[in-house]
């Protein structure tokens, strides 16, 4: 096995070095120069005037270097840069955009693996699934190259011969800001629709997660894109804001919390620039007596300990009907012990780490209040310590089952983002359709069923976005991702998200003379 490096710096984000040795699968990895991204290249910043923060690397709890926010000189010269690139950008053929996406989509998959690393070492989440994180941005970019050639309006025959037509226009400059639960996933999920459009994009990642966005944007340059397409500002929550309200900014796409979503959503109607949210979650997952138990089982697994349980469209309530709870309690407590926690970066690992350590201190916090509000631990829900001694200050804990929940719990009221399942029983069908929509959330919801009747017509009555039957958390980059009431506004990913990044213009085309009655 090769050795990597752990990064490790005095400097800012902008000047990363490897300093110690990990065990990974391929390569030694080098991260230098800015993070900050626009006007062709890695940018160090003009307007240095707020505190640096530290980044960690939550497999080992070292820092990785000190993040320096932009401020706005700095925000302004990336939306300069990318309201160039649109100029240029927005007067291409749909073909000539493709083009250069399709190879963006090929340079992701042959940096596949550098990619997936840095975004182990920056988020936690195992190496499995970060080359899957990377795979889907790869065919999201793929899936809106061929979009951007289909891209059409409607004619419409009017009296006279005369005739109407719309043309679906590009906004102009969009703003993405990201989450730290899939860094460079999300990046490409928000650029590859705008882009595909017309648009250009300037993204802000999490400043908890900044390293990965910055490969995209490099990536973006190297397949052809005009100087600003895709721009990166590095930054908390000032920064974000001196984007909402920059007068050149057309559209915002969040991804992330409820109260953030809404800050972002009242920041952007100053301006009525229309957003995208993609927000939290607290979706249920409904087992029928009469499903497949072994299926059922690796469901909710997947329903709730993918990337550490820090997935916003988990199914976190678990409701099984009361015939079947003591097997499936039984089946789920013996596989989620079984799941092998540890060093992120080897194949053989399953769970990693959580994102940081005030996080996985609050993931805790929550098992211990559900303990106190009556559940039962079947296992799990404790700080874990790997055997490397190298991971001993990292942010782990063991995956946990709650038995006994009821509605009024916090754990089960509360979106906790971590890997936790809480456990409810329920009799009928009508009931549990009552219980499941008691949220003021509507992210997801899934089903598993035999009966094909039923689960059509239990998902046609779930207020949820994205829903799933007899599986979960599958999330094809073909079919539209978004949720109900609280859980956002918009769509991520399908056809259907073309129309979010363009505005519809109609035109008028009299063919004979004008009716006037003047």
């Amino acid at each position: 096995m090769a050795l990597l490096s752990s990064l490790r710096t005095p400097g800012l984000c902008g000047a990363l070095y490897y300093t110690g040795t990990r065990s990974i699968s391929s390569g030694t990895l080098h991260i230098k120069d800015s993070l900050n991204f626009w006007s062709g290249g890695r940018v160090s910043l003009k307007d240095v005037k707020t505190k640096s923060e530290p980044v960690y690397e939550p497999a080992t709890g070292r820092v990785l270097c000190q993040l320096q926010a932009c401020g706005a000189a700095d925000v302004d010269a990336a939306v300069r840069s990318a309201s160039a690139a649109f100029t240029v950008w927005s007067k291409l053929a749909g073909m000539e955009r493709a083009r250069v996406m399709l190879e963006v989509a090929r340079l992701i998959g042959k940096r596949r693996e550098e990619i997936a690393e840095i975004e182990v070492v920056n988020n936690g989440k195992s190496i499995t699934e970060a080359r899957l994180d990377v795979d889907s941005a790869r065919l999201c970019i793929e899936y809106f190259a061929g979009q951007a050639t289909t891209l059409s309006g409607q004619h419409v025959q009017l009296p006279g011969g005369s005739f109407a037509y719309t043309r679906r226009e590009p906004l102009g400059v969009c703003v993405g800001i990201g989450a730290w639960n899939y860094p460079f996933q999300i990046a490409a999920w928000k650029s590859a629709p705008a882009i595909a459009c017309g648009n250009s994009m300037v993204f802000k990642p999490s400043p908890v997660t900044p390293v990965t966005a910055v490969l995209l944007a490099e990536i973006y340059s190297q397949a052809g894109a005009p100087e600003g397409l895709f721009s990166v500002v590095q930054g908390g929550q000032e920064t974000g804001s001196l984007l909402c309200h920059h007068p050149s900014v057309a559209k915002v796409s969040f991804t992330g919390s409820v109260p953030t979503g809404k800050k972002i959503m009242e920041m952007a109607s100053r301006g009525v620039k229309p957003v995208t949210l993609e927000l939290g979650g607290k979706s249920p997952l409904i087992i029928f007596e009469d499903t497949d138990l072994e299926n059922a089982v690796r469901g909710a697994l997947m329903a709730n300990f993918l990337s550490q349980g820090q997935v916003c469209s988990n199914g976190t309530r678990v409701f099984v009907q009361s015939s079947i709870l003591p097997p499936f309690l039984k089946e789920v407590a013996r596989r989620t012990k079984a799941i092998q926690i540890g060093d992120p970066l080897l194949d053989e690992t399953r769970m990693g780490a959580l994102v940081s350590k005030p996080h996985l201190e609050k993931v805790l916090g929550y098992v211990t209040q559900a303990k106190k509000e009556g559940a039962r631990v079947l296992c799990g829900g404790e700080p874990f310590i790997p055997a490397d001694p190298k991971l001993k200050d990292g942010y782990y804990m063991t995956p946990c089952v709650l038995d006994g929940c009821t509605d009024d719990m916090t754990c089960v009221r509360e979106e906790i983002f971590g890997p936790v399942m809480s456990v409810l029983s329920f009799d009928t069908e009508d009931e549990v359709l009552r219980r499941a929509n008691d949220s003021a959330l509507g992210l997801a919801a899934g089903v598993f069923t035999k009966d094909v009747k039923r689960a059509h017509r239990v998902i046609e009555n779930l207020q949820a976005g994205s829903c799933f039957i007899n599986n979960y958390n599958i999330t094809p980059v073909e079919v539209p991702f978004g949720g109900y009431k609280a859980s956002g506004i918009g769509r991520e990913n399908g056809q259907v998200t073309i129309e979010f990044y363009t505005q519809l213009k109609t035109v008028v085309v009299e063919m004979g003379d004008v009716d006037s009655l003047f």
